[in-house]
């Protein structure tokens, strides 16, 4: 069922003069219900880790199915469970390039995904569902020494993780954020949820204090003025070969609480990752975001993957694998 559909069911009740009282307490058992799972998925693997001994940070899938802040395609809500799918795929093995081993539970676990489509099939509104994400991302973050992977879904999903991970830590954090759009328009066509929005969400809520956009390459006026206004470090591919020395010696988080990355799929140049809903040319390389990823030094507390859209990935699944190799680099950069 789609919103569409949600916010019809919704009205059918209304016009049928069903209490709100009921409405909000059908609602109210749903999301409980929601959280719940996420909170004792959690508490089990942050149980198993501690037993286990010696982990100081263990990433943790959450996935985030969202597609509906898209202002173009909404296939990237059916994206997590494909890049699981890709991860545990046996034409490769478990190991990391630098040598971590995914099949270890000290190395990665998955607390499942957030329920958004049955959640807004009851009808909550977006105010509501991100308070929904954010709560999830908190739960996890409450068993130590689990760490956040978040699968999206699209990037509107990293407002709310990235308010939850700053409010959770007690302070902002930096972003290394890789992109081919800047994802700061104030409001795009009227939807403050957006994802073409959610970087300005962000820094508005002074929820970072660096934020370094790379890969960028779609960029309009507004983008630029709006970077400006939030003090971005954008880093555009026009300029990429002279920048480069600098992206691939990178060093974050420095008096801030830890560094949060986040990877928009179609940072990539077409040619590495066509299932992404929005096709632009010109992107950086996949040993391009890799050497990026390695050389950064940095405490990195949490990370998305987002915007990989199966009903767009046309080559064999190629591009939930390029989405599943990102995590996997992800995985060894957060764990420890």
């Amino acid at each position: 069922m789609s919103l569409v559909k949600g916010i019809h069911y919704l009205r059918k009740l209304n016009a049928a003069n069903v209490p709100s009282a009921l409405i909000e307490k059908g609602q109210s058992r749903v999301i409980d219900a929601s959280l719940t799972l996420i909170r004792e998925r959690a508490k089990l693997k942050g149980e198993l880790l501690r037993a286990l001994g010696g982990v100081k940070a263990s990433a943790s899938l959450l996935g985030v199915p969202l597609g509906h802040n898209s202002s173009f395609l909404q296939g990237p809500a059916f994206a997590p469970p494909r890049i699981r799918e890709a991860i545990w795929c046996g034409s490769t093995n478990s190991s990391t390039e630098e040598g971590k081993e995914l099949n270890d539970p000290r190395v990665l676990t998955d607390v499942g995904d957030v329920p958004i489509q049955e959640i807004r099939d009851c009808g909550v509104d977006d105010d509501r569902l991100m308070n929904i994400i954010s709560e999830s991302v908190k739960l996890v973050m409450e068993e130590h020494p689990l760490r956040p992977l978040v699968l999206g879904g699209d990037h509107s999903i990293s407002f709310p993780v990235v308010r939850a991970v700053s409010e959770k830590l007690g302070g902002p954090v930096d972003i290394l954020h890789l992109d081919a759009h800047p994802d700061i328009y104030d409001c795009f066509e009227g939807n403050k949820y957006s994802h073409a929005s959610s970087f300005a969400r962000i820094m508005e809520g002074g929820y970072a204090r660096r934020l370094l956009q790379v890969g960028i390459r779609s960029i309009t006026k507004e983008g630029r003025e709006q970077g400006k206004r939030f003090g971005v470090e954008q880093y555009e591919m026009r300029t990429f070969s002279r920048d480069r020395q600098i992206l691939e010696n990178l060093k974050l988080g420095e008096g801030v609480k830890g560094v949060y990355i986040s990877i928009d799929v179609d940072c990539l140049d077409p040619a590495f990752a066509p299932g992404v809903s929005h096709i632009e040319p010109g992107g950086l390389s996949f040993r391009d975001v890799l050497n990026i990823l390695h050389n950064l030094q940095a405490d990195v507390v949490a990370a998305d993957v987002v915007e990989f859209n199966p009903q767009r990935d046309t080559v064999d699944g190629m591009t939930a694998m390029v989405a599943a190799k990102l995590v996997r680099e992800l995985t060894a950069k957060i764990s420890k």
